[in-house]
């Protein structure tokens, strides 16, 4: 087996393709136009009721520009909503028609779209980040030493300074 990680050939075919669009600096600013245009629209032109107060977080457009993942929050809701994913679906078509009128490229990407949820995660890692560096129970301080700092020293372990 080539890869250890496992995934087969589709995560080793997803891994070429994510690395090619970020290497693409093309699918890049492709990315960037469709966000700003996609947002533009669903305020603007988009009556379906499902979609509400969404935001276009980012577009991550293939190497081959031929499809695009769309990320999107929904203010106001926690978690995904069903209901928003199906208006957002449902709209696909006539963003994507939208789109190629005002991209003016040859072949506009299909669309696909995704809950963000890059803000959740942040969080999520910022909580444990915080339980880590939180002192343990059992430690005790020590008076500063002739630098002005105070270390906590584990009561495990007296002689060995924590960083």
């Amino acid at each position: 087996m080539l890869f250890a990680s496992g995934g087969g050939a589709h995560a080793v075919a997803s891994r070429v393709r994510k690395a090619m669009a970020k290497d693409n600096p093309r699918a890049r600013r492709l990315g960037e136009q469709i966000q700003r245009e996609l947002g533009d629209l669903l305020r603007r032109d988009v009556k379906d009721e499902r979609i509400g107060n969404v935001t276009i977080t980012e577009v991550q457009v293939t190497g081959d520009l031929r499809a695009a993942r769309v990320y999107y929050l929904v203010f106001g809701k926690e978690g995904p909503d069903a209901n928003v994913q199906r208006g957002l679906q449902s709209a696909a078509g006539f963003l994507r028609n939208a789109l190629s009128r005002s991209l003016m490229i040859r072949y506009t990407p299909t669309l696909s779209f995704e809950l963000d949820t890059s803000i959740e995660h942040g969080v999520r890692l910022t909580k444990l980040i915080d339980s880590v560096n939180k002192p343990a129970h059992g430690s005790e301080r020590s008076s500063g030493d002739a630098s002005g700092e105070d270390h906590v020293i584990d009561s495990g372990d007296p002689g060995r300074k924590a960083e």
